[in-house]
Order: C-alpha cells, then sequence, then structure tokens
C-alpha cells in the first residue's frame, strides 16, 4: 500500500542507526519529532464533491485525498499537518483512448479543470489543486500495456500510464531494455516522464527521455496530436517538442512510442576516491567529453560533504572505519570526494570502459576502490529516497534543488547553491546541512543536484516558511549563476516564477500561445508550468 502522506510503500523503512542520528544531531541539533495527522481526520474534512456525475468518476473522500499532492516538501507539510486545502473533486480512472476522449468532452462541458495524474511522484508541485474551480484528477495507470514491438527498428509503444517497473519487466521478456531509471522509477510514469522532460540515472548510455521518446499520441481540446516516430525528420519544427515538458498542459499523452536497447550482458558499478573537489571534477569532465567512454552508463561526483553523509549514513561503522583509515593511507583524508563508474552493454564493453575510465580516474589521483560501494548504491538507489520518512519521524526535513551549467561554473554554482541556503535559513537562526553531487554529466557540463536537510520546527506556517526561505535562495542562486531552474524534476507550481529568467519574454509568450491554442479555456493543469496572468 502507497503512504498517503510520504514516500513509497508502507512496507518499506530506511532505518537511521544511532551513528547517524548522532551526526545528524552533531551538525543541527535534536530534531523533535510531532504527531502527524491521521488519514481519518484529513478525508473528514474534505468537502462534497461538485462534479456531474460521470460513468468513469469516482468521488469518495480517501481517493480524492491520495490524489490531492505529490512529494514536494510542501506537500508533505500539507498532508502531515492535516492542511490539505483544495482536494480533486473526484478521480477517474480511464482504461484506453476512448474513455479519455470522453473525460475531454465531460470537462469541457462543465468547465472541470483536468490534472493528469500517474504515479504521483512530482517534487514541483505539479498535482497541486487550482482553488474555486471544479477539479478532476485523472490516473492513468490503468493505461499500461505493452502495445507494439518492433524488433527490427527497436521502437517500443506503451500505454502512457505504464509505471517504470512494469514498462521494463514487459520489455525485459521480449529482451530489450529502455534504460530510463530516475530515482522515482518504481512509481513514476512513462507519461509522466516524457511531461516533465526527465532524466534517468543511467542516461549517460540510454539517453535522457528526449532521446528515447520517438513519437506517440495526445488527445487534446483541439483533437488528436498523432507524432509519427521516425529515426529522424528535417520536415520543420520537432512537434515531440510541444510534448516534452508540456507538463500535462497541452492535453493527456495517451500512448508513447520509445526507442529500447537489447538488454545488456552485464552492469557493473565501482567506486573511486580522489583527494579533493577539483581533482575529482577534473576526472569526470576528462570522462564526459573523452570518446573512449562508450559503455559507460554513469557518472555519479560526490562533493567532500556529501562523501562524508553517506558514509556517516551508510552503517557497518567498522567496515567504513577501515575505508577511511585505507584512504588517508592514499591520501585522500578529510576533504575527499567519491565518484561512482558504472558500464552496461556487453561483458567485453563492459571490461573495456571500465579499464578505460578507471585509466584516466588514476591520471587524475583517484583511488579505486572496487565494486562494493557501486553494488551498494545499485542496490538502494531506489530505497534511498525512503530517508526523507525516517528523518521526518526524527523531526528533519528534507529536500532538493538541481540544475545544469556549463563546466566553467559548475563549482561555483555548486558552492552559491549551498551559501544561500545556509544564509536564509540562518537569518531564522537554524543550521542547515547542504551537500552536493553532479547526478549527469554531458561533454559541455554537468547537473548540480544539492541536498538540503534541516530540523522541522513543529508548526505549519513556521515549516512553510522555512522551506519558502530555502527555495527562494537557492532558485535566486541557479538563476543568477546562469543554470537552468530545472535539470530533471520539471516546473510546476514551484520553478515557475523562475523560469521567465530562462526562457524571456518572446518565450513566455510562444509558449503561452501553443497552450492557448491546444487548451483555450485553460482546463489541462492550470498554473502549471507557466504562472497565470498577472501572477
Amino acid at each position: 500500500m502507497r503512504r498517503w502522506n510520504g514516500w513509497g510503500d508502507e512496507a518499506v523503512e530506511h532505518v537511521l542507526h544511532e551513528g547517524a542520528l548522532a551526526f545528524l544531531a552533531g551538525r543541527l541539533g535534536a530534531g523533535t519529532p510531532f504527531p502527524d495527522a491521521t488519514f481519518e481526520a484529513v478525508c473528514a474534512e474534505v468537502p462534497a464533491s461538485r462534479l456531474p456525475p460521470h460513468r468513469l468518476v469516482v468521488t469518495d473522500a480517501a481517493t480524492r485525498v491520495r490524489h490531492a499532492h505529490g512529494q514536494s516538501l510542501p506537500d508533505w507539510l500539507r498532508l502531515r499537518y492535516g492542511r490539505v486545502g483544495p482536494v480533486p473533486d473526484g478521480v477517474a480512472y480511464p482504461e484506453g483512448t476512448g474513455d479519455v476522449r470522453e473525460l475531454l468532452d465531460y470537462a469541457r462541458a462543465y468547465g472541470i479543470a483536468l490534472i493528469i495524474h500517474g504515479g504521483g511522484t512530482s517534487v514541483a508541485g505539479h498535482l497541486s489543486v487550482p482553488d474555486g474551480r471544479a477539479v478532476l484528477a485523472v490516473n492513468m495507470t490503468r493505461m499500461r500495456r505493452l502495445l507494439a514491438l518492433d524488433s527490427t527498428a527497436q521502437l517500443a509503444t506503451f500505454g502512457a500510464g505504464v509505471l517504470g517497473p512494469d514498462l521494463e519487466a514487459q520489455l525485459r521478456t521480449h529482451g530489450y531494455v529502455l534504460g530510463h531509471y530516475p530515482q522515482s522509477f518504481e512509481y513514476s510514469t512513462l507519461g509522466g516522464w516524457i511531461a516533465t522532460r526527465s532524466s534517468g540515472q543511467q542516461s549517460l548510455r540510454y539517453g535522457r527521455i528526449e532521446q528515447l521518446f520517438a513519437g506517440g499520441t495526445v488527445e487534446t481540446f483541439g483533437g488528436t496530436l498523432r507524432i509519427p516516430a521516425f529515426p529522424a525528420s528535417a520536415a520543420g519544427p520537432d512537434l515531440r517538442e510541444l510534448v516534452l515538458g508540456s507538463e500535462g498542459r497541452i492535453g493527456v499523452i495517451t500512448e508513447a512510442t520509445v526507442r529500447v536497447s537489447p538488454l545488456p550482458e552485464r552492469e557493473a558499478f565501482h567506486a573511486v576516491f580522489f583527494a579533493d573537489w577539483e581533482a575529482a571534477i577534473g576526472a569526470a569532465r576528462t570522462l564526459a567529453q573523452a570518446q573512449r567512454t562508450t559503455g559507460l552508463s554513469l557518472l555519479r561526483l560526490s562533493n567532500a560533504v556529501e562523501t562524508e553523509t553517506m558514509l556517516a549514513l551508510a552503517g557497518h561503522a567498522r567496515a567504513v572505519g577501515l575505508l577511511q583509515a585505507w584512504l588517508r593511507l592514499r591520501g585522500c583524508g578529510t576533504g575527499k570526494c567519491m565518484l561512482l563508474v558504472g558500464a552496461s552493454g556487453s561483458r567485453a564493453q563492459v571490461r573495456h570502459a571500465l579499464r578505460q575510465a578507471l585509466a584516466a580516474c588514476r591520471a587524475h589521483g583517484g583511488v579505486h576502490v572496487g565494486s562494493r560501494l557501486g553494488d551498494k548504491w545499485r542496490q538502494g538507489r531506489f530505497r534511498n529516497v525512503y530517508l526523507r520518512n525516517t528523518a521526518w519521524r526524527h523531526g528533519y526535513a528534507i529536500d532538493t534543488v538541481e540544475t545544469a551549467v556549463g563546466w566553467g561554473g559548475v563549482t561555483d554554482m555548486m558552492t552559491a547553491i549551498e551559501a544561500a541556503a545556509r544564509q536564509a535559513l540562518g537569518a531564522a537562526g537554524e543550521p542547515l546541512h547542504a551537500y552536493t553531487h553532479l547526478s549527469h554529466v554531458y561533454p559541455q557540463g554537468a547537473s548540480v543536484y544539492t541536498t538540503f536537510v534541516w530540523r522541522l520546527a513543529g508548526d505549519f506556517d513556521a515549516d512553510m516558511a522555512r522551506w519558502r526561505a530555502v527555495k527562494d535562495a537557492a532558485s535566486g542562486a541557479i538563476v543568477d549563476g546562469g543554470g537552468t531552474i530545472s535539470h530533471q524534476h520539471g516546473v510546476g507550481t514551484d520553478h515557475a516564477p523562475w523560469l521567465a529568467a530562462e526562457k524571456g519574454a518572446a518565450g513566455i509568450a510562444a509558449l503561452r500561445a501553443v497552450l492557448t491554442h491546444f487548451d483555450p479555456q485553460g482546463l489541462c493543469n492550470p498554473g502549471k508550468l507557466l504562472m497565470e496572468e498577472g501572477g
């Protein structure tokens, strides 16, 4: 059963051992747990639905609450404190394109706003319900079948509501893989990945979703938009770009054709430590820009504070202590940074890619420690996010921001984001623990993904103010440093105030015109991506 007010499955727990709690307390002070609102109490406050009856729509309070928010920290604050705010008036579960068209007609006839709901994993406010109007959440997860597989062209077509594990399981039976693994993989959908321009952890090999998305179908208020899956085309602007990152504003993605790859014969993930950040980032840049890295699927570089934090929270104190002592002897002490290197493909490809990558790392002073830490990362890569639930229970909040910038600006961006957030919360008299990794690297630059941990106040308004201060400061630092406001999480409502700085007035006007063309009444996910006029 999915948690209604946190991440993932209720049966999965991420345990924080005493050493980890001591680490957090030493940097932030002891957290103060407080009781969460109950699901029953929240459901009791849900008002009656304003929707006219429809055969596909359910209106019970429990279902509506479970579709009211995503996974951003403001979403959590509203759910945990029982300050849920507006909830959808109903939820529909279409099972085919005909059902979707029927729901669009229903919404247009009654002026109902639609929020397209995939896995509910958004961390940017994509699912927040606008106040003052009737709203229908459209849950796409029953449209999840593999509809076609062209093994000659290596193209697969799915219902857009397919969840990550189900998608890969259906492909695996035919010997293929998509290879798109965001941290939300277990609960996010193909349509959601496309609508938010998602990036998977192994995109170095398989590509971001914009490289994987070949074509598909979108049902809009203006009719059906069909995008053929050409290998390439010079026939004017690429209509896929209207769909990628559209965040539910132009219509409902019902089917998607994606480029798939044969199942890799082998995958391996190794860890390399460097004495300091400059040596580590030099190695990461070299690998990203070298042509010989064919076969690498992952490069993930943690700065010194993240490296220290991961080792402190890992448990296994004796083993970690021995590793730390050995690394000190090899010149990797207090400022050490860890780079994870992953390779996928045939056994020969993996062996060759790792040999070349580790040689490049050695040239930058890297100390290779084998595959054990890499294997641990792979085993826990979809479980580490459960730390948010555990930290909350101990009185701590965890949030993230991410951006991408050219190599020349990566270090300054990392420093500026962390400093701005610390200063913002410090003004309220609270310490903040910040650490960063490069989650994706490119020949031209890298993503900068920063995690913040701070103490909860135990009061809704105070905790919302703390989040707002951190978010505003970090986002301001991103814009001031010339980074994109989102590398992989999308825009939603949380990032919308900073989008104009990136797109410019002409770009925003063009986007608004496109949305108006497909949705003249403004019924599709209103308020997301672009701020409302005058907002």
